[in-house]
């Protein structure tokens, strides 16, 4: 509504055609069950589509079209993208899909509702909740609680870290290197990769994290969307620990409806990852570097299923090379989701792999410094919360002096290191 007011008529829409295919579809019976749960997803696609895809189809129509020597005759729509609207829309239909279920009875009060699909804390970027785990706590009574104010607070705090001082930090030198791609050498162009991946790791958790926290403050419980990915030993447990609840969205919603990997036939269980991928590639943006992005880690996971790869291993070498090995295919894939075509991230990818050139440090080059500083700054303590969680106690440590210090640290880190410019969250695009 900030940028343009009637888009609030959109959410209206959804809202108002949710909140009564909910009821309908609880109190119908047999084919009508269906057909109302039919409506609302159509409703909820259709307007993605719209707003979302519409250009995209229709310029890639144009083109297929002009070879076939014919004019388009569909317009192009001068529509800007509502922030978050993949967000709330899925959020909307796992609420029809679960009452559709029997697993959520459908809310009969209409504002409850509402504030489930427009919560603000997770409104534009997540996580995106269930109506099992959410819709309840609006009616529940939230007595003031010091320590889970506390406790949201400083999830908040981690969060302001995560986005002012490494993501934002970083994307000074991954901007600078990817918009001028083609004059750049393959080794800062690796190093740039090798900085989104970072940054788009802490700018997308650190968002959840203020969401969550803030969410906590009021005395409500989001669900977890981040658990270190980077320290996956595969491409399928990065997938367990990465935007959780997008992933786990597509596997009740989609790949299991499919056959999921109950199918007999091995060839049906790999189609159905990669439609799911490919889905996944879609919903992140209308642009075929998306699809791409989604494609590989499909057929990455096929691969990784096909070689039956152990999804553990107590060799302490071996999870250093597994670790780093996914890290580095993962790598591989961002390359396309940070790429504006696909012809450039093909020729960053040939770039990266002949490793020729110099090493561009960045003007100034107190960036690149204060950049790796942060990056190491951060893999030391989540190397200390994923292996060590016990003993690395900073925030929640009993000694007082020793909690405030490090409260007073990060506080100053952040105002003194922080990139303060206002610079938007990555997913907010989505």
């Amino acid at each position: 509504m900030a940028f343009v007011p009637i888009y609030i008529i959109i959410l209206g829409f959804t809202i108002v055609v949710d909140y009564f295919a909910g009821i309908y579809i609880e109190n119908a019976k047999g084919a009508k069950r269906k057909l109302f749960l039919t409506t609302s997803l159509i409703a909820n696609i259709g307007v993605l589509c719209v707003f979302k895809y519409y250009n995209f189809l229709n310029e890639n129509l144009s083109i297929l079209l002009s070879h076939l020597g014919h004019g388009n005759p569909f317009p192009f729509l001068l529509i800007l993208l509502p922030i978050g609207l993949s967000f709330h829309t899925f959020q909307a239909m796992s609420y029809t899909i679960e009452v559709y279920r029997g697993n959520q009875p459908a809310e009969r009060n209409f504002g409850i509702y509402a504030l489930y699909v427009m919560f603000y804390p997770q409104l534009v970027a997540g996580p995106i909740e269930r109506p099992q785990n959410l819709l309840h706590q609006f009616y529940e009574k939230h007595e003031f609680s010091s320590e889970r104010v506390s406790s949201g607070l400083k999830q908040m705090m981690v969060g302001f870290l995560k986005k002012l001082v490494v993501a934002d930090r970083l994307s000074i030198y991954v901007d600078t290197i990817y918009s001028s791609s083609s004059s750049q050498s393959g080794k800062s162009l690796l190093v740039a990769t090798v900085f989104f991946a970072i940054q788009i790791y802490c700018d997308f958790s650190g968002y959840s994290d203020i969401a969550i926290g803030a969410a906590k403050v009021m005395g409500f419980d989001l669900m977890k969307n981040f658990n270190r990915p980077y320290f996956s030993l595969s491409i399928s447990e990065f997938w367990r620990r990465w935007h959780i609840s997008l992933s786990t969205w597509f596997k009740d919603y989609l790949y299991f409806p499919l056959g999921g990997s109950r199918v007999k036939s091995i060839s049906r269980r790999y189609f159905n990852l990669l439609v799911v991928f490919l889905i996944s590639g879609l919903w992140h943006g209308a642009n075929w570097t998306f699809v791409i992005w989604g494609a590989l880690n499909g057929f990455l996971l096929i691969i990784e299923s096909t070689l039956k790869i152990p999804f553990t291993t107590t060799s302490w070498w071996k999870r250093i090379i597994r670790t780093f090995i996914t890290f580095s295919l993962i790598c591989l894939t961002w390359v396309f989701f940070r790429a504006s075509t696909a012809s450039q991230a093909y020729d960053i990818v040939k770039k990266i792999i002949q490793f020729k050139g110099s090493l561009y440090f960045g003007n100034p080059k107190d960036h690149f410094l204060y950049s790796i500083a942060a990056i190491l700054f951060l893999l030391i303590i989540e190397f200390m919360r994923e292996y060590f969680p016990q003993k690395f106690k900073l925030f929640d440590n009993k000694s007082g002096i020793i909690r405030y210090a490090f409260y007073t640290l990060t506080i100053i880190t952040i105002l003194l290191f922080g990139v303060l410019d206002g610079g938007q969250f990555i997913y907010f695009q989505f």
